[in-house]
């Protein structure tokens, strides 16, 4: 039997595969959180200025994941400062979950940060979002006091690189 290839490359966040991949993680985590599928308009909105432009070098990087070629996830970390990155828009499409594509794609997110000078990652997340933290649970992450806040941001995640 042919093993099946993940590949992690980083992307800018407007090309067609980044772009849809994008989509569908804010249509995910609204829809989870408003207990309803998110609307195009919707996803327009929260997409609008999200900040997804600084996921370039020198303040971060976009990975897209690939399964067999084809896109099925997508990641970026974020410069918050000289030592420390952001974990953001971690992402697999429900079908590829499972397949073991988000911890090679949690390693290839944490290697990028370390290229641009991290030292330590961080992260927030909801508490509804159990698989995603059980994901960083799992990486080494460990509850950390609140380096930000939002309406979304309920639980911080720390680790050291």
């Amino acid at each position: 039997m042919a093993r099946m290839t993940w590949t992690f490359s980083p992307e800018r966040v407007d090309t067609p595969d980044a772009t849809s991949l994008r989509r569908d993680y804010y249509g995910d985590v609204a829809g989870s959180y408003w207990k309803r599928p998110a609307t195009e308009a919707e996803i327009d909105e929260g997409l609008a200025d999200d900040g997804a432009g600084r996921l370039i070098p020198p303040t971060g990087r976009f990975l897209v994941a690939r399964f067999e070629g084809k896109p099925a996830g997508c990641g970026g970390v974020l410069m918050l400062d000289g030592a420390r990155a952001e974990l953001t828009r971690v992402f697999l499409r429900p079908a590829f979950r499972g397949s073991g594509g988000a911890d090679g794609l949690m390693r290839s997110l944490e290697d990028e940060a370390r290229g641009l000078g991290a030292r330590r990652m961080v992260l927030n997340t909801r508490l509804d979002l159990v698989e995603a933290r059980g994901l960083y649970v799992r990486h080494g992450y460990g509850e950390i006091p609140a380096y930000c806040t939002g309406p979304y941001m309920q639980i911080w995640y720390g680790k050291e690189l």
